[in-house]
C-alpha cells in the first residue's frame, strides 16, 4: 500500500463515530484494537464491510493490480510447493484476504503449467466483505476453479495445504503499548465530553499486553517509547503452524513491516491514495499497522511449523524469474512492463519494505526463492 501526504481531517461524523463514542461515554476508553476492528470489520459500518477499496478509484492499490507478474510467480511458487509435498490431490489451496481476486485469477493461470496441480486444487477464500467475494467470484470465472469462502480459516477442511496472504496481516487489529517509568501502558483511544474529536490517552495502570512483547523491546526500549502487538496475528499464526505441522503443507506471507521486532507507532490510515488521520471518521479509511515478522515467525515456529526468512520482496520475486517473465510479456507487447517491475521489484518502491516469510511443515525442503 502506497499513499501521498496526510488528508485534511474532517473530525468525526459517521455513523460509526457515533457508536463508539457512545460506548466510550458508557464504558470508558478502548483499546486501539478494538478501535480498528469496529472500523475495518463492524458488520454494518465496518470499511470493509461495505466497499471495494482497491485500485484508482478506491483508496490503494496492492501488488496484484500493480501487475499479473506477481500472482504469477505466487503461482510458480505454489506449484513448486505441491511437487515438493508430493502432489497430494486435494490440496487446500487457502488465500486470506483475497482483495479482488486478482491474485488468485493471475496465480490459476499461471498454476496451469504444472502437470496435475490445477486439478488437485480445492480452493478455499477467507473472506468477510460481500461485496469482494462477488468481485472474487467473477475474477475467478475464467479458471473454471470454483471457490468456497470462509468468515475465517478455522472453518477451512483438513488436508494438506497451500496458503497465501498478500497484504493481510497489516489490516488485523493491534494494540498499542507506551513505556513509561514504572512499566508498560496500555494506550487507549478516548473521546471526551463536548469534545469532536477522538485522542489516545494512557491508561493509569499497567498492561498485561508487555508479555507479548519480544524482550528485546520489553526490557531495552527507553521510556516515552511505544510498541506494537498484533495478537489476533499471533493466533492466526499459531493456526497455521499447527495445522501444517500436523498435516503438511506450506504458506507464504506477504506484507510490509520489519523483520525484526522494534519499538515504533506505525498506526496509519489513507483514504483516496492519501495518508489520514487514523482517528478521523472510522471506517470511512483503511487502517493498518506495520507487520512485525519476528513476532509471527515466532508464533509459527512454537506451533511446530519451520520458518524462512523473512526475505524483502524484490529478492523474493528476483529469485523466482520474475525479470525473464517480464521480457516475455515485452516481446508480447505487454504494456508498462518495466514501470511495473520497479514498483515491485524497487528498494525505493515495494521491494524493501515488503517483505516474504514462508512456512513450510517440519522436516519439509526449503521452498522456492528461500534457497539462500
Amino acid at each position: 500500500m502506497s499513499a501521498g501526504p496526510a488528508a485534511p481531517s474532517p473530525g468525526q461524523k459517521g455513523p460509526l463515530a457515533e457508536l463508539l463514542a457512545r460506548r466510550i461515554a458508557a464504558n470508558g476508553p478502548i483499546t486501539l484494537a478494538e478501535y480498528m476492528a469496529d472500523a475495518l470489520g463492524h458488520p454494518e459500518h465496518g470499511y470493509y464491510r461495505s466497499r471495494d477499496p482497491l485500485g484508482a478509484a478506491g483508496d490503494f492499490t496492492t501488488a496484484p493490480e500493480i501487475s499479473q507478474m506477481f500472482g504469477e510467480m505466487i503461482g510458480l511458487w505454489a506449484a513448486i510447493a505441491w511437487q515438493q509435498m508430493g502432489s497430494p490431490d486435494p490440496v487446500r489451496l487457502v488465500e486470506l484476504g483475497p482483495g479482488r481476486g486478482t491474485l488468485m485469477a493471475d496465480f490459476l493461470r499461471a498454476a496451469k503449467g504444472a502437470a496435475g496441480f490445477l486439478p488437485a486444487i480445492d480452493l478455499h477464500l477467507v473472506e468477510t466483505s460481500r461485496p469482494l467475494r462477488e468481485r472474487q467470484r467473477r475474477a475467478l470465472l475464467p479458471s473454471g476453479i470454483e471457490a468456497r469462502w470462509h468468515e475465517d480459516i478455522g472453518s477451512v477442511p483438513d488436508g494438506p495445504m497451500l496458503l497465501v496472504a498478500n497484504e493481510f496481516f497489516d489490516a488485523l487489529p493491534i494494540r498499542q503499548l507506551q513505556r513509561l517509568p514504572d512499566g508498560w501502558h496500555e494506550r487507549l483511544v478516548d473521546r471526551s465530553e463536548g469534545q469532536a474529536e477522538f485522542r489516545v490517552v494512557v491508561s493509569p495502570g499497567r498492561s498485561t499486553g508487555s508479555a507479548l512483547l519480544h524482550p528485546r523491546v520489553r526490557d531495552t526500549a527507553p521510556i516515552g517509547a511505544i510498541a506494537e502487538i498484533c495478537p489476533a496475528g499471533l493466533g492466526i499464526m499459531d493456526a497455521i503452524g499447527r495445522r501444517l505441522a500436523s498435516q503438511s503443507g506450506a504458506a507464504l506471507i506477504i506484507d510490509y513491516g520489519a523483520a525484526q521486532s522494534a519499538p515504533g507507532d506505525s498506526f496509519q490510515a489513507v483514504k483516496a491514495h492519501r495518508f489520514h488521520d487514523p482517528l478521523a471518521d472510522p471506517g470511512a479509511a483503511d487502517l493498518t499497522a506495520h507487520v512485525d515478522f519476528e513476532a509471527l515467525s515466532t508464533a509459527a515456529r512454537q506451533a511446530g511449523a519451520v520458518p524462512h526468512g523473512p526475505i524483502p520482496q524484490g529478492a523474493f520475486l528476483t529469485g523466482l524469474g520474475i525479470e525473464a517473465r517480464a521480457e516475455m510479456l515485452r516481446k508480447a507487447g505487454a504494456s508498462d512492463v518495466d514501470t511495473s517491475l520497479r514498483r515491485l521489484l524497487d528498494a525505493a518502491e515495494m521491494g524493501n519494505l515488503f517483505k516474504v516469510l514462508a512456512l513450510t511443515a517440519p522436516a519439509a525442503p526449503t521452498p522456492a526463492g528461500f534457497e539462500a
